[in-house]
């Protein structure tokens, strides 16, 4: 088969602050949704309707990898789609309605059902509400990759990208813990009252499909300036897809970047699940204190001038692993602080001070990682275009994704079988629970895991595209474009 071509309007000046913030509501779904699923899901299920911990991780496990399996189909279909709106925009309407109809339902299950049964309305929801996200998430993640060809300015979509999910990531935990799940005289640990489930997972759900809906509309406009076939492109089936993404993974620096996430996604999925125990239950934070955390987006907010400007004086590799080497003694640094005794104990203001702060400079740390490793990908689709002549933006995206939560479903395993190994309590006060679980917890989540970070910060080492690669990629491909236009 020949080498497609591509036709798209060239677009005069530069993207508008409109577009890039439109683009960016676009990160509005996947981050309400990976908070209430990385939050509740296993809390809900495990400590207040009693399923075992370990069920209720093979249920998300399950559907993450379903999930995984489903972006490289999705890729293909996107990257191939022929239509009057473009490749990604349809798509991205077909799914925004039942994505919060689906997340809804997750936490609101009929009454009386028995372990097995909310075992398997679990997996069902949790199934339907990834496979929508990623019919929209996919094209969405394509899209921002498709804007600019531009070194900086890839950079600055992203962090509006980033900015818009942050400023949602921190809200809504505020609203929700503030005036859905507050503490009570009854139940002072808000996050374990059954009550306030129904509306927090009507607003998740709303803010899915509005999201959703909103990034779709307004930027429509933009379909004549993305991308799209000249000719024929190739019937979707299991055997293109194979071969789309083989192709993607045959790029050695993508395969670096691809197995990086891979590695961070395992480990990531292992403690993003636990970490409400760890809040609730190694802390000792109540709901009143959770709400605090909404000051870690001063980290968020003042991390995106900070990364745009680092992009002026340091190439995207060297801000990627000095982000990465601080993120991993971040991680480290406060439960070792309390095994070293030198913390306030539990219940003191000064505790959530620094708990509080640490959260400031871990959301920072993150905003650089996020948008950093972004940009990245997308330069790669132009190393990617200028070595194969194909632009695959929805599989790199997908690869990627695909990489991350297949292994973060394992990650997700691991996290319950912690809970399980470490005979962790259910249905027990925090208050009550026996000191050698916690600090059983402590040691596993807090020092053990982050140590695995070492792995893929090496890889990252070994990433090749600067700053000067790229200027020579955009030139060669435009020496080539010419060529392509006369065939």
């Amino acid at each position: 088969m020949h080498e497609p071509s591509y036709i798209r309007e060239e677009r005069s000046g530069r993207l508008s602050f409109g577009t890039k913030l439109f683009q960016g509501f676009g990160a509005i779904p996947d981050t309400v949704k990976n908070w209430v699923f990385n939050t509740f899901a296993l809390l809900f299920y495990n400590q207040v309707l009693g399923v075992d911990a370990l069920l209720v991780s093979v249920a998300l496990a399950v559907a993450m990898v379903f999930d995984a399996v489903t972006d490289p189909l999705v890729a293909s279909l996107s990257d191939n789609l022929r239509s009057r709106w473009g490749r990604r925009h349809p798509l991205m309407l077909i799914a925004a309605l039942p994505l919060g109809a689906c997340l809804f339902a997750v936490f609101v299950p009929p009454q009386g059902l028995g372990s097995l049964s909310l075992f398997a309305w679990l997996l069902t929801f949790t199934v339907l509400t990834r496979g929508f996200m990623t019919l929209y998430f996919v094209p969405w993640a394509a899209i921002a990759a498709e804007l600019s060809d531009d070194y900086d300015e890839r950079t600055l979509i992203m962090i509006f990208r980033y900015a818009v999910g942050w400023t949602i990531g921190v809200s809504l935990p505020l609203f929700v813990y503030t005036f859905l799940m507050p503490g009570t005289e009854e139940q002072p640990v808000g996050q374990l009252n059954p009550e306030g489930y129904p509306a927090m997972a009507a607003l998740a759900g709303l803010l899915l499909t509005g999201g959703a809906l909103a990034t779709t509309l307004l930027t429509w406009r933009e379909i004549p300036y993305l991308r799209r076939h000249a000719g024929e492109t190739p019937g979707f089936s299991l055997a293109q897809t194979g071969r789309e993404l083989l192709r993607a993974l045959q790029n050695r620096q993508f395969l670096l970047i691809f197995i990086a996430v891979l590695l961070m996604s395992a480990i990531g999925g292992t403690t993003a699940n636990i970490n409400i125990y760890m809040t609730t239950f190694f802390w000792g934070l109540t709901t009143e204190d959770l709400r605090w955390f909404a000051l870690s987006a001063t980290g968020a907010v003042v991390a995106f001038p900070i990364v745009a400007g680092l992009q002026t004086r340091w190439d995207k590799k060297s801000i990627l692993l000095t982000s990465g080497i601080l993120s991993l003694l971040d991680g480290l640094f406060l439960v070792s602080l309390r095994f070293l005794d030198v913390l306030p104990a539990n219940g003191d203001p000064m505790l959530l001070v620094i708990l509080v702060g640490m959260g400031v400079v871990t959301a920072g740390l993150a905003v650089v990682l996020g948008v950093t490793a972004s940009s990245i990908v997308a330069d790669l689709l132009d190393d990617h275009e200028l070595r194969t002549g194909y632009r695959q933006e929805a599989m790199f995206s997908a690869a990627l994704s695909f990489s991350g939560k297949a292994i973060s479903g394992l990650g997700t395993i691991f996290g319950g079988l912690i809970i399980t190994g470490i005979a962790f309590p259910v249905g027990v006060a925090p208050a009550e629970v026996p000191d050698n679980a916690i600090l059983r917890l402590g040691v596993v989540v807090g020092v053990l895991v982050p140590l695995f970070y070492l792995a893929p910060i090496a890889l990252v080492t070994r990433y090749r595209i600067t700053r000067e690669r790229h200027a020579e990629i955009r030139a060669a491909l435009q020496a080539r474009r010419p060529l392509q236009e006369e065939d």
